[in-house]
């Protein structure tokens, strides 16, 4: 599978190493029990899908299944070569242990750990997440750290959002810092849901990475301008969380096609109707084309779309060797449905 090396950056200048991602990632928050329960044995067939199909990044979050994710990626990294595979966590949330009836996550996680999430985005709470990711993945070493979920989604104001910001910026900022000049990462950066924080975050810091979730796609373009070119500018790289919008453009628009983890609205039910007729006209499908956007901006490292049945690991994996004609391109253009400056 294609890779691309992300070159880590020291002081805002190209620095003497890298990190080889492949162009397909694997987030895995499905694994995590999202929305649905899956067995330890079928979230490792699903992982063993992806190594064999030739994916060598791997995200996941202590956030995902409340540790699930983590710790069944400790299962399916035992025995594999270190150096075979990038590996990315997050920092920013702390757990409590509680009772099952208490335990964050009703609706959205199943069948996981009792936990309560404390958020923390101070100096000592990223030396405490990095021990405990550690453990739960059962590896030495962690290759990129992001703080998750700086943005509105999360935090619902503004104020608490800057507020949060703040604190970061005054403390996790400077551990992610540390922990990269001592080599115990290798690069850290954020993972967020908006670009707007990671456009105020570049700004601000010496990032080497963002994961953007859900807001670079065929559906959601406004981050070119703001974000995606200043960052292929800086030589900052972008992971590409969501491509597919929670499944709306890999599923086409259907009854009960979901956006942003729920049902999809009016909006993007009709553009995503208008995408998926381009496509069909051109021999294509929705996700293929979906995939192959997100992945063609200069700035893009990796695509990390989640897969948590073999039959979507496979849809993935088909999608990142699909080809695209350009004339599919020029259509979505002349149609005004994606830039006319977009990279494709």
């Amino acid at each position: 599978m294609q890779a691309r090396r992300h070159w880590i950056r020291r002081g805002n200048a190209p620095g003497n190493g890298g990190l080889d991602f492949t162009l397909l990632g694997f987030g895995s928050a499905p694994i995590g029990n999202l929305f649905r329960a899956i067995s330890d044995d079928d979230a490792h067939a699903v992982l063993e899908a992806a190594w064999a199909g030739g994916v060598r990044y791997f995200d996941t979050a202590p956030l995902y299944g409340l540790g699930l994710s983590e710790t069944r990626l400790n299962r399916f990294l035992r025995g594999k070569p270190r150096e075979d595979y990038v590996l990315s966590t997050k920092v920013g949330r702390l757990f409590r242990a509680t009772t099952p009836d208490k335990r964050d996550g009703f609706g959205k996680w199943f069948d996981v750990p009792s936990r309560n999430e404390v958020y923390d985005y101070g100096h000592d709470a990223v030396f405490r997440s990095v021990e405990f990711s550690l453990e739960r993945l059962g590896i030495d070493r962690i290759d990129i750290l992001y703080a998750h979920d700086l943005d509105l989604f999360n935090h619902g104001t503004q104020a608490a959002l800057d507020a949060r910001l703040a604190e970061f910026m005054a403390g996790g900022y400077r551990a992610l810092v540390r922990l990269r000049d001592e080599g115990v990462i290798r690069a850290f950066g954020a993972g967020v849901n908006e670009w707007e924080p990671c456009a105020w975050m570049m700004e601000r810091g010496d990032f080497d990475i963002f994961l953007l979730a859900g807001e670079y796609s065929l559906l959601r373009t406004e981050a070119l301008a703001g974000f995606m070119n200043p960052a292929a500018a800086r030589g900052v790289g972008v992971v590409v969380g969501g491509p597919y919008n929670s499944g709306i453009l890999a599923t086409g628009p259907r009854p009960g096609a979901q956006y942003r983890y729920e049902d999809a609205p009016d909006w993007a039910m009709q553009r995503a109707g208008r995408l998926q007729a381009i496509c069909a006209a051109h021999g294509v499908r929705l996700v293929d084309a979906a995939f192959q956007f997100c992945a063609r901006h200069p700035a893009v490292v990796s695509v990390i779309p989640g897969g948590q049945t073999l039959f979507e690991m496979e849809s993935n994996l088909a999608a990142v060797a699909a080809a695209i004609p350009p004339a599919l391109w020029d259509d979505m253009k002349a149609e005004g449905l994606i830039p006319a400056d977009a990279p494709v």
